[in-house]
């Protein structure tokens, strides 16, 4: 199957997680994982927030305009036993239709790491991308020091390409070099 990531909302449903479209009565959940500045030590501070009526406009603005612009998908991630309860985000952006590739990104509030999920989130993410858009290529970029996230891409099939220097302007932390892994379609069919 293939079809355009901009299609339609993705919402994804696996056993222990749910991946589904932000509304503003998430905004309090979302709140406490965005005012949390250790979320933010090893990604950029998109989406960081001291504010819950700024949040609240942000949640408009990536379900809606961001995504019908073809900008970017941010959904809230849930667990199933709570699907009200927005305990992180799985990002979706720099979509290429010619190249069939796409980058994800995700985080999680700090009360939720070392369980796995982020693990599951990236298995939801990449089973969805390769299995109902029909992307080629899937990749992550990170800063060097996050062992946390490159823990993650390795227990789910990512391979390290290479590190890009001096690349990216991150807000918070300047210029930063990013490592670069990616997962391909023939990495886990073939």
């Amino acid at each position: 199957m293939s079809r355009d990531l901009y299609e339609q909302f993705p919402y994804i449903e696996t056993e222990d997680i749910i991946i589904r479209k932000m509304k503003k009565v998430d905004t309090d959940s979302l709140f406490a994982v965005c005012r949390n500045k250790n979320v933010f030590k090893y990604i950029p501070e998109f989406l960081y927030a001291e504010d819950r009526e700024l949040l609240k406009v942000a949640i408009w603005k990536l379900g809606e305009y961001d995504f019908a612009e073809r900008r970017w998908i941010i959904a809230g991630v849930c667990l199933s036993e709570n699907p009200e309860r927005i305990i992180g985000t799985a990002e979706m952006f720099e979509y290429n239709e010619a190249v069939n590739s796409v980058e994800i990104g995700y985080r999680l509030g700090e009360e939720f790491w070392g369980q796995g999920i982020a693990v599951k989130v990236v298995h939801a993410m990449t089973d969805y991308l390769f299995g109902e858009i029909g992307v080629n290529r899937i990749q992550a970029t990170l800063l060097p020091e996050n062992v946390r996230s490159k823990r993650v891409l390795q227990k789910t099939g990512f391979q390290k390409e290479g590190l890009l220097r001096q690349v990216s302007f991150w807000k918070g932390k300047g210029i930063v070099d990013l490592e670069v892994y990616s997962l391909l379609r023939s990495d886990i069919y073939d």
